[in-house]
């Protein structure tokens, strides 16, 4: 992609507008600074704080959680702008699809609710097509094409994007796979985007063979930014997924879809306004103008080197500030898969800086202004992603940081575990309830001194287990792969002869209770 020089421009520039807020002046602002907008696009945070949530420096770059990245302030002032008119949403899609395909030089472009969206839209297509009896009959495939196949290597959480429509998953591993597993049945290849990575089996192996057999091909490159001509495209892939709300800096709810006219289109027909099974994926008139608007910038103005050299300027600050700290070492990292701009590893040694990551994360988002970033967990060390920070915010984080590091206590020598009061070894019945609904889990557990080793069987799900045992007090943590997710459970709780309970950890999906019981006394 031949990355374009900003466009001269007499007036107001995006990087002008950044620096109108109150960050630029003030390394160490107020809190109110440090999150507030630019004047012309609104006041501060109080549409949050006033119900109670406070905002935060966002160091995480684009995970939808945390907020995704921050959009451009001339997606903001057309969103606004659209706001306050009415045009018919299949009118606009038309326009907007032409000029989709202009900009990004491919056959058709829509914008969806989100790169899942496009991927749930795509998979629809590529089922019924713009048949409205097989579009109504949807998620009931009887006489539909009802497969999909992905390399394995491109499985992830997402999965459940195309999943959703009632297909069944084929895995495949070499071209050999690949080539029995194509039938009848199937309706489209997914594979995971790679232009910023490496695979062992991915479009370039795929492509020819899906290509003689017809069969369409979907990448998912939520993470990637446009590149035009499009390399996938380019390759043999038919259909191309982007988020809006990552480096692109669109609606942080909307995405794209590019490719081939005819199925874009059935992906458009497939979804909302339209009473078809995408109907719940709603994308506004102002949302598609507003990615419009942001593809139209990417294309004619963003000049993505001088941002990634900014960010370096700001990783050199930090790194220079925190690595004052004894023990603390910095690396700037390049682009990679799902994360296509530079980062910043940041790790120190533990024996100098008693600290694990999880807890300086907890002190940076306890703090004030309150920094997110991906600072967790027992270990030493954590990457910082810039695409959602503001200028000047830099300074306030790497102050932070600082302080943090530096106010540490040294290393401590780890407390022995007490010996354990009960031999946990054998298997277990687990009661599992969750704040709706329970169900029945089994562990398998061998103990040797505090440590513990094992497996867990959930409902539907099986995967290995370990932890450990103090005294009476146990934690036990799974993974529990379930297709392209991985379930996290960590148990903890103390044990009393035949029986175990306690909380239980479900990350993303919350809190639970569980208690234990030990097979054997289970049976008598």
């Amino acid at each position: 992609m031949s990355l374009r020089t900003r466009r001269s421009n007499p007036g107001v520039s995006r990087r002008d507008l950044f620096r109108t807020g109150g960050l630029a002046a003030a390394g160490l602002a107020s809190h109110s600074a440090a999150v507030a907008a630019p004047a012309r696009m609104g006041g501060g945070p109080e549409v949050y704080t006033r119900i109670g949530v406070r905002p935060f420096i966002n160091c995480t770059a684009t995970y939808t959680i945390n907020g995704g990245s921050q959009m451009l302030p001339e997606v903001i002032e057309t969103i606004e702008q659209a706001s306050h008119y009415h045009v018919n949403v299949d009118e606009l899609m038309e326009k907007v699809g032409e000029r989709l395909a202009q900009l990004l030089q491919v056959e058709w472009g829509m914008v969806s609710a989100g790169t899942a969206a496009s991927l749930t839209h795509a998979t629809a297509a590529c089922i019924a097509g713009t048949d409205p009896e097989k579009m109504q009959r949807l998620p009931n495939l009887e006489g539909l094409k009802n497969e999909v196949i992905m390399p394995k290597e491109s499985r992830n959480v997402y999965d459940h994007a195309v999943r959703t429509l009632g297909v069944k998953i084929i895995e495949v591993n070499s071209t050999e796979e690949l080539q029995n597993a194509i039938s009848h049945r199937t309706a489209m290849i997914e594979v995971l985007g790679n232009y910023f990575g490496t695979e062992k089996f991915g479009l370039k192996q795929v492509a020819p063979i899906a290509n003689k057999a017809g069969i369409p091909i979907l990448i998912d490159a939520a993470a990637d930014y446009l590149i035009v001509p499009n390399p996938y495209i380019a390759m043999g892939a038919d259909l191309v997924g982007y988020s809006g709300g990552k480096i692109i800096r669109g609606p942080q709810t909307a995405g794209l879809l590019v490719g081939r006219k005819d199925l874009v289109k059935a992906a458009w027909a497939n979804s909302a306004p339209h009473h078809a099974f995408g109907r719940a994926l709603k994308v506004s008139k102002e949302e598609i103008v507003g990615m419009l608007r942001a593809v139209e910038i990417w294309r004619t103005e963003r000049d993505l080197q001088a941002d990634f050299k900014e960010w370096e300027s700001w990783y050199a600050h930090i790194s220079e500030q925190i690595t004052r700290v004894p023990g603390v070492r910095t690396q700037v990292k390049g682009p990679a898969r799902g994360g296509p701009f530079p980062t910043l590893n940041i790790a120190w040694d533990p024996r100098q800086v008693g600290l694990t990551a999880g807890e300086v994360g907890r002190m940076l988002l306890d703090g004030e202004p309150r920094i997110m970033t991906h600072a967790e967990g027992e270990g030493y060390s954590f990457v910082l992603r810039p695409v959602a920070m503001k200028p000047g915010e830099y300074k306030i984080v790497a102050q932070r940081l600082y302080d943090v590091l530096r106010s540490a206590p040294k290393g401590k020598e780890k407390v022995p575990l007490a010996p354990p009061t009960v031999d946990v070894s054998g298997g277990w019945e687990v009661e599992v309830q969750y704040e709706v609904g329970s169900a029945k889990h089994k562990i398998f557990l061998t103990a040797k001194g505090n440590n513990i080793v094992g497996s867990h069987t959930g409902w539907a799900f099986q995967g290995d287990l370990k932890g450990k045992i103090d005294g009476d007090k146990v934690e036990l943590r799974s993974v529990l792969p379930a297709g392209g997710q991985h379930l996290n459970y960590t148990f903890r709780g103390t044990v009393s002869g035949d029986s175990m309970s306690g909380p239980l950890a479900l990350g993303e999906y919350g809190h639970a209770r569980w208690t234990a019981k030990r097979h054997s006394a289970v049976s008598a």
